[in-house]
């Protein structure tokens, strides 16, 4: 089998047509800006994305390999799914710090309203022992003025 020189292999095994169109698919995948897929990282993505053959796309090895070597590194995601992500767990820190805190607040509030009811129930207990008794309630404070004699 012979090879016209346009249809010459580049040394990432493909031609180089084809390694410039999986390069720049490559790097619209990579950059979130596919413009014939949905834009995840997968392989499937890469051949489509390229617009080339999924057999021919495997013969490209070394593209293939500095395509793993970047999923490798920088997982699957894409630049729009990380920053979603990113969001998600930011959002859920803080929901975690407002639950924490309302927890706090539920716990304080149930406190004093255990205490308010204790010295109503006291209270009532007192008043009813003191009016058995005869006697009346004398306020703590007066009225200013009212402890003067008037000459």
């Amino acid at each position: 089998m012979t090879t016209t020189p346009d249809r010459a292999l580049t040394d990432d095994g493909v031609t180089a047509q084809t390694a410039q169109a999986l390069r720049a698919a490559m790097q619209r995948l990579f950059a979130g800006k596919p413009q014939r897929t949905d834009g995840r990282l997968t392989k499937q993505n890469l051949w489509q994305e390229a617009g080339v053959s999924r057999a021919t796309m495997n013969r490209a090895h070394t593209i293939l390999a500095e395509w793993d070597a970047h999923v490798a590194e920088h997982g699957t995601a894409t630049p729009g799914e990380a920053r979603r992500d990113e969001e998600i767990q930011e959002l859920k820190r803080k929901l975690a710090d407002k639950t924490r805190e309302n927890t706090l607040l539920q716990k304080r509030l149930d406190a004093a309203a255990t205490a308010i009811a204790a010295l109503h129930h006291d209270n009532t207990l007192l008043r009813e022992e003191l009016a058995a008794r005869g006697g009346t309630v004398i306020p703590l404070h007066r009225p200013r003025g009212h402890d003067r004699q008037e000459v």
